[in-house]
């Protein structure tokens, strides 16, 4: 017995001895910082280094979340189309870096000095971006002719919940729907700005959701249900607030599911959130939370979504036929100045086409109204997919129509430059 108990000690002894070696020993963070900009400027210098045609096609990705809107298009573009391109991106752990794609050269330039220099001097026939504010704060347009192209990550309005000036610096713009057309052309016009290409895309990520719906049951209509709740980040978000709490508790009460899937920012802003609400609500089988992005389980199996302003619920509505409870947070306005454009958001005007309105006073009607939204699953899916064929270009074929649109672009800057 005491043996046993002095190899315990041995071993506690050991292992504290071993963590305060690696402590003690382990490179000081201004080392790793000197060894990551060493590098993303050893990439920067691979890049710069290729021949003028392997760099006709550049795409950037500030991280891993950007890459299921890049994904349909970069995909039509290295297979049927044959084209090659490079991919920049800010993320170490982009999965893009360890591609096996022959067709795709990547390439980790950060978030740095490194990332500031290169844009200010590359040099590219198209440029890809889903980075609104180009221009507006320290990632320039090149000093050199490049053709820039705006990709969109949201079906949201242009004028509202995007700085004033997001898109100005880009020359085409990939538009998911008809509202983009008109909320840009207006824009044009009440600032006097010079005509941008506007082409017709879509939006790959709602096109990913629909084919995989075919491999998930729908819902039981009469089963227990499951609820989603995907809110958006920061002054609007319910679950930044008092409000989150408060409505799983509703939920939780009659006895649902409840899946909390949270925005990456949130979880970067508030880190402890997640160990917060776990230890609040230890009924796991009942209460999830989903940090990870790629999770899709829970928008195929859930009934309904909660949502306030966040874009995930067109992706939700569009690519599922299933409605949202929208809780009525204060709107994200980004710029003060969208009412100068005469033109209702469409993050107004898609509430009425897909769900309802739950007023933060009122969570204890939440019940109530998902009841109420879930009643006839086939009637409410009609409604959503008139809005869809009325709101976005190219269902099920954006990824085909922006390889075309891209690969057009550089053939057509590519003569003009020669």
């Amino acid at each position: 017995m005491l043996l046993g108990a002095n190899r315990g000690w041995v071993r506690g002894r050991r292992d504290r001895l071993a963590q305060s070696l690696a402590a003690r020993y382990a490179p000081p963070p201004m080392f790793e910082s000197i060894k990551r900009f060493r590098r993303e400027r050893a990439d920067k210098q691979r890049f710069k280094a290729l021949p003028d045609a392997e760099r006709e096609i550049v795409f950037y990705a500030e991280g891993p979340q950007d890459w299921p809107h890049f994904a349909p298009i970069v995909e039509h573009l290295t297979g049927p189309l044959g084209r090659s391109l490079c991919y920049l991106t800010s993320a170490e752990d982009d999965p893009l870096l360890s591609s096996d794609n022959p067709r795709i050269r990547p390439f980790c330039i950060g978030s740095g000095s490194v990332r500031t220099i290169l844009f200010r001097e590359i040099q590219a026939t198209v440029f890809v971006m889903t980075l609104p504010d180009l221009e507006t704060y320290h990632l320039k347009r090149s000093a050199y002719p490049v053709h820039y192209a705006y990709l969109f990550h949201s079906i949201n309005s242009t004028h509202m919940v995007y700085r004033k000036g997001a898109f100005d610096a880009y020359d085409t713009i990939l538009c998911v729907g008809p509202h983009h057309v008109d909320e840009i052309r207006k824009t044009e016009a009440v600032y006097g700005l010079k005509p941008k290409t506007l082409l017709e895309h879509g939006y790959g990520r709602l096109d990913a959701v629909l084919e995989q719906a075919g491999s998930f049951p729908e819902p039981d209509p009469i089963a227990r249900r499951h609820v989603l709740l995907a809110p958006s980040w920061g002054e609007c978000s319910f679950i930044e607030t008092a409000l989150g709490e408060q409505l799983i508790r509703v939920l939780l009460a009659v006895g649902w599911r409840v899946t909390l899937r949270l925005h990456p920012m949130t979880v970067r802003h508030h880190p402890a959130l997640v160990d917060d609400l776990e230890r609040q609500f230890p009924e796991r089988d009942d209460f999830r939370v989903v940090t990870d992005m790629k999770e899709q389980a829970s928008l195929h199996t859930s009934h309904i979504m909660i949502s306030d302003w966040s874009g995930a619920s067109y992706e939700y509505a569009y690519g599922r036929g299933r409605p949202v409870l929208f809780v009525n947070t204060t709107p994200k306005i980004n710029n003060p100045e969208y009412e100068k454009i005469a033109l209702t958001p469409r993050e107004f005007a898609i509430r009425d086409e897909v769900g309802d309105v739950l007023q933060p006073d009122q969570l204890d009607r939440a019940v109530e109204k998902i009841e109420r939204l879930c009643a006839d699953p086939g009637a409410f899916r009609e409604r959503i997919m008139d809005s869809l064929r009325k709101w976005v270009f190219n269902v099920g074929e954006s990824g085909k129509v922006g390889a075309e649109i891209i690969a057009g672009l550089a053939d057509r800057e590519g003569e003009a430059d020669g």
